[in-house]
Formats: C-alpha cells, structure tokens, sequence
C-alpha cells in the first residue's frame, strides 16, 4: 500500500492531538478470507526486514511505523513497485501514535531493531523502552503475542532486557544465536560482518493478559487526569 497524506501522523507545530483520530486498521487495509494475524515493526528504517516479509507472508498484514520521512517514502515506493498490497505505512512518531490512533492487543509480534539508545543523560527520555512508556509499547501485543527486539548498544540492550523481565505480565529469553531467518536490518548484517557483538531478545506477553499494565517502576510517572464536578474539586475524570 502506497504512503498517503493521511497517514502521516502528528503535526510538527501546534497540538498534535488536534489531529489524532483512532485508526480503524480493518480499514485501511481490509483483512482478506485467508489472511491472518498482524505484525508489526517500529522504526523499520529502510524497511528491508518488513517488505521481506510482507512478500513472504501475503496472507500476514504488516504494519510499520517509521519518523524519519525519507525512509517512510522509500518503503512505499518499494512496497508498491513490488506489490505489497498487505502493508500499512505509518509515518509518525511511535510513542505518539501508541498512546493516541493505534489500537490495544492487535499484534501477534511485535518488531523492534536497534532503535536509537539516546545514550546522553538529558536525551534518556525519549528512548522507546522506558518504565513510564514501556506499557505502550507492548500494548500492541495481543495476549500471548510477542516482541523481538536487537541493540549493538549493550549497556542499553542489558538496560531494556532488565526493564522486560521485571514486567509481570512478560516471560522474556535471551536469543543467543543470530535469528533464524538471517539478519533482519541492514545494521545488523552490517554489524555481523564485522563482528560486533549484538544483543537479541524475545519477550512473550503471558496468554492469560488481556491488556498489558504500567511497569512496576513507571507507575509514578503516570499523569493522572481530575475534572471538577461541581463543587467537588477532587472527583477523577471518567
């Protein structure tokens, strides 16, 4: 499916939220009689590994999200020159489009592949995995589903395997071999031909969670909403 204006998400100036509307996936890209099952990637880059097997998979629907315009393009244009027609190109920023237009539990899997480690103190905030964040994240999973996820950072790959393993709606493994079916992004066959040491992960939602919970360490950071009712200044939003 072809990159349209409207599904580039969050303006860059004024109130993003103006523009946010619930996107009805179904829509955009009906399923089919023998289509099954959703996957999704973020921050997909050149999107090598999520054409590859849109290709692969005709009866899977994939979905990417990717910021960075140049390559949300390049997607496309790939995707439509090689007939695609079962992936859904979002372009956006990915905690924005989470929090905001994407529904919860659709996903079987879950794809996400050296993204940036905004290594800087100042900068750790806009990391995608993230104890006030990480709820969103996962929230695209359905229960049972899975998230796969590679670093060559290490000291952030360690930082993110400790964040998953101490949700207690996950079981996460260490992959410790490269994945089966070869490296999954340009950096990582990059990465593999010269040798540098890569961190893999495979984390399960447990099949029994209908909707993924705030991290025990990100609950202080959850903003909580009140509206007056009446006189009474404490009643919570519905």
């Amino acid at each position: 499916m072809r990159l349209q204006p409207e599904y580039t998400i969050g303006p860059r100036h004024g109130n993003p939220l103006l523009d946010a509307h619930p996107l009805d996936l179904d829509e955009l890209l009906p399923a089919t009689p023998d289509a099954s099952g959703w996957e999704v990637e973020i921050g997909y880059g050149k999107g090598r590994y999520l054409l590859r097997q849109a290709l692969a998979h005709p009866r899977r629907r994939y979905l990417g999200i990717e910021v960075v315009s140049k390559y949300a393009k390049l997607l496309s244009r790939r995707a439509h020159k090689q007939g695609a027609e079962n992936l859904l190109n979002l372009r956006g920023e990915a905690l924005f489009l989470l929090a905001t237009v994407l529904p919860r539990g659709f996903a079987d899997v879950l794809h996400v592949y050296f993204p940036d480690p905004w290594p800087k103190v100042k900068h750790r905030r806009r990391r995608l995995f993230d104890p006030g964040s990480v709820d969103l994240v996962l929230g695209v999973l359905r229960p049972g589903g899975t998230l796969c996820f590679a670093t060559d950072f290490l000291e952030y790959g360690e930082l993110v395997h400790d964040l998953l393993g101490g949700h207690p709606d996950l079981d996460v493994e260490p992959v410790l071999r490269p994945w089966p079916d070869g490296a999954r992004t340009n950096y990582e066959a990059k990465y593999i031909d010269e040798g540098r040491p890569i961190l893999r992960l495979q984390a399960s939602l447990r099949p029994g969670v209908e909707r993924v919970g705030p991290h025990p360490r990100g609950v202080d950071d959850i903003v909580c909403a009140w509206a007056a009712d009446g006189d009474d200044d404490t009643a919570p939003a519905s």
